[in-house]
């Protein structure tokens, strides 16, 4: 196989992505053991603590693009959330078909019981770890994801 030109900053970043692809599945599988007491998986997690991160209730579309997720995953999780009594669906009064997502006490409940589970971990996670290079990896990855953005926004504009 031929081999790729790439820049330094390019190479640099490939392994980045590479490592992130990796760090991604161990967090997701860390994630699921976590919160699998409360009836939970990592997905269903951040579809609930996106739900309450919202100032107000939203349709499962903006749901979807708040976590720059696929909307028909997101439906299938929500609609099981649902079921389990942990979100409700709410009369949306500027759509009649997109209906708003809004937790129920059950539901509320059960995100604050994943956060109190949550914060030990991080903070067991970061420990040995410098606050600024946290703070660093999180603007380069804000920054790349703003560019990856971009450029989703711009295919979709042409």
């Amino acid at each position: 196989m031929a081999e790729v030109e790439r820049t330094a900053a390019g190479s640099a970043l490939t392994k980045l992505i590479l490592d992130l692809f990796r760090l991604n599945n161990r967090m997701l599988t860390s994630g699921d053991r976590l919160v699998a007491n409360l009836g939970l998986t990592s997905a269903r997690w951040q579809v609930l603590g996106t739900i309450e991160a919202s100032k107000r209730p939203q349709p499962v579309a903006w749901l979807a693009r708040d976590m720059g997720a696929n909307r028909q995953n997101v439906q299938r999780i929500v609609n099981d959330l649902e079921k389990e009594g942990l979100v409700a669906f709410a009369a949306n009064p500027h759509h009649r078909r997109a209906q708003l997502v809004v937790l129920t006490e059950k539901g509320r409940i059960t995100c604050e019981a994943a956060m109190r589970l949550q914060a030990p971990w991080a903070s067991g996670l970061a420990d040995g770890l410098e606050v600024t290079e946290i703070e660093r990896t999180h603007r380069v990855m804000r920054a790349l994801l703003h560019k990856l953005e971009g450029s989703e926004e711009a295919r979709e504009e042409a």
